[in-house]
């Protein structure tokens, strides 16, 4: 191993805590790590948020470690409570298992999972049959009630109630490490910022159970300059799932980011050199959308292949150069005999807009265009004479298009 993977890891802007960082960069430098990072299955595809800690992954497979990624089955049946106000939705055993299916697909694009390189493992096969009196008797023991209520990952969910069933994901997510550690030798823990007491409480019960040392390193969350999480849309989550989140809006998402956040965003969520990343993050003006292009153009042919990326990247240039041609832009087919519909009713259909009001109010403002066309009243129909060769198209704002075919 040349570079140090902790150092690489540091320069483009991951790390948060390290629970020993002298100690972490040593073991990292000197033998091959098996570490793991957990994904819990709470919906049925991986998140832009997930997908820093997934690049994380892949940097240091590449450098030689050996990667476990551990979905939560198990854990997935409580939920992390970590930063949240409210109690997550309870899942059935058929919901977790589609989604951690689901989950072992998208993982397999980003990591080599071939010749033992990387291994997927579910918690289930460990938590799901626990005998209860003889958990908390073993593990439980270990943990200092006083001591877990200081804990970050718990402070927010205080005020509401904490559920006693929710307190007892930190001892899961300790045990979680613990067999890891047995199993495979997993040594390291890797994880958000917001997992450092689950994390430490993993190393501390191996170091006690175990007399070994194990070790953890956590990432700062993906947020904007503001603090303010990315990876969230009006619509909501930005998916990883393609059916979910199309190859062109996930292009737009990156495309989009404010100013402040294209340097940082390079270095955690593409593999461009560093020396490149700096100076992509130093032009100014208008110069800055030429490393937003570059962002959005790299981070969607690492997530949707190389194919899908150029598409995207065409239709993008397109349509900011004032043209709507380009095979990627969301596009809905309809019968013509649907014709005419109401504006309000074809933006609130066609996902611009989340409700008639809203709508209106979009509208109103002067944000909506046909064809290029300002509408300017809220009577105004999409209808037949606005095909052109069938097809229609509508933008929001200066940014955001949807292409109507007909049938």
């Amino acid at each position: 191993m040349s570079t140090n993977v902790y150092d690489i890891l540091k320069e483009r802007g991951f790390i948060e805590q390290s629970t020993n960082e002298e100690e972490v960069r040593r073991l990292l430098g000197e033998e091959s790590v098996t570490f793991y990072i957990g994904f819990d299955p709470t919906a049925d595809s991986l998140t832009a948020g997930h997908f820093l800690t997934v690049m994380a992954m892949s940097h240091m497979q590449k450098a030689g470690h050996r990667p476990i990624a551990l979905v939560g089955g198990g854990t997935g049946m409580v939920g992390d409570p970590s930063h949240r106000t409210d109690m997550r939705q309870m899942m059935t055993n058929d919901t977790i298992e589609h989604n951690v299916n689901c989950f072992k697909k998208q993982l397999s694009r980003f990591i080599d999972f071939d010749d033992d390189k990387a291994i997927i493992v579910n918690n289930a096969d460990w938590l799901r049959d626990l005998n209860y009196i003889e958990f908390i008797r073993t593990v439980g023991v270990h943990f200092s009630v006083n001591r877990m209520l200081t804990a970050e990952c718990f402070k927010s969910r205080m005020e509401k109630g904490l559920s006693f069933f929710e307190f007892n994901y930190m001892l899961m997510q300790s045990y979680d490490f613990l067999e890891l550690n047995r199993r495979y030798n997993c040594k390291m823990q890797l994880g958000g910022s917001d997992q450092w007491s689950n994390i430490i409480g993993g190393v501390e019960l191996i170091r006690r159970m175990e007399q070994k040392e194990a070790y953890g390193l956590t990432f700062k969350l993906l947020t904007t300059s503001d603090g303010v999480k990315m990876g969230k849309t009006q619509k909501g989550a930005v998916w990883l799932d393609e059916k979910k989140t199309s190859p062109y809006e996930f292009f737009q998402y990156w495309r989009n980011v404010n100013d402040a956040d294209v340097e940082k965003c390079l270095g955690l969520l593409t593999f461009l050199p560093m020396e490149q990343v700096r100076e992509l993050g130093a032009l100014e003006g208008s110069e800055i959308n030429k490393a937003k292009e570059i962002l959005a153009y790299e981070v969607t042919k690492i997530v949707h292949g190389e194919e899908e990326a150029k598409k995207a990247l065409e239709a993008s240039k397109a349509l900011f150069a004032g043209g709507a041609s380009g095979g990627s832009i969301p596009t809905t087919a309809i019968d013509a005999t649907s014709l005419p519909i109401n504006i309000l009713d074809a933006l609130v259909e066609f996902k611009l807009a989340p409700s008639k009001s809203e709508a209106r109010r979009l509208v109103q403002q002067g944000g909506v265009k046909i064809n290029d066309i300002k509408v300017e009243t809220i009577e105004r129909t999409l209808c037949i004479e606005d095909f052109k060769e069938n097809k229609a198209l509508i933008q929001k704002g200066k940014k955001v298009f949807h292409q109507i075919t007909l049938n």
